[in-house]
């Protein structure tokens, strides 16, 4: 299976202020367990996030790909593995197709990986955006974590909710359980 996962709130730290330097870049230390037990588990891990603030001159390029860097070798060190990292770099105003809640990030994905479809893939995010990208692209489910927007976004979907969508305390909540029923599954 391949777990998607957004960036900001749910692998690092986020409270809403752009992250513009690796030294801001600030991981959540169960976040970095828990993509690693994924992958020893033998499920894909990949990375869907939006980067507006390349387009707003806040950072480049270089310094993106040296948190991704950072990220890399923090999830190795651990014994596991990033798959893929895509990001959307554009301005919201730009109607890119890459931008979150589109699809064209996870679409990236599923090429970059080879696969035929995203039906056995879940999306794991902090905000909405996310949970209707995955929904949009035919991810079997989505994963709300409580951890950068979760909260403010699991108050919206208590008003407005959506079908196929799990709600967890953080990404290693979420992978717990995960890895927990599919022990469960293979002992029957």
């Amino acid at each position: 299976m391949l777990v998607i996962l957004d960036r900001d709130g749910v692998i690092n730290r986020y409270s809403g202020e752009y992250i513009c330097s690796v030294e801001e870049w600030l991981p959540i230390a169960s976040s970095i367990e828990a993509m690693a037990r994924l992958t020893q588990a033998g499920h894909q891990v990949a990375v869907a996030t939006n980067q507006s603030g390349i387009a707003r001159g806040y950072y480049d390029h270089l310094i993106l790909n040296q948190m991704h860097a950072q990220l890399h070798r923090l999830v190795e060190a651990l014994g596991g593995k990033v798959d893929c990292i895509t990001y959307c770099p554009h301005h919201p105003d730009e109607d890119c197709q890459c931008r979150k809640p589109r699809t064209g990030l996870l679409e990236d994905i599923r090429q970059q990986l080879g696969l035929a479809d995203l039906s056995d893939a879940v999306m794991v995010g902090d905000s909405l955006k996310d949970l209707e990208a995955g929904l949009a692209a035919s991810c079997r489910a989505a994963a709300l974590v409580r951890t950068g927007n979760g909260k403010e976004t699991e108050l919206y979907l208590k008003e407005h909710p959506l079908e196929r969508v799990s709600v967890w305390d953080n990404l290693a909540d979420y992978v717990a359980h995960l890895l927990d029923n599919e022990a469960a599954e293979k002992a029957r």
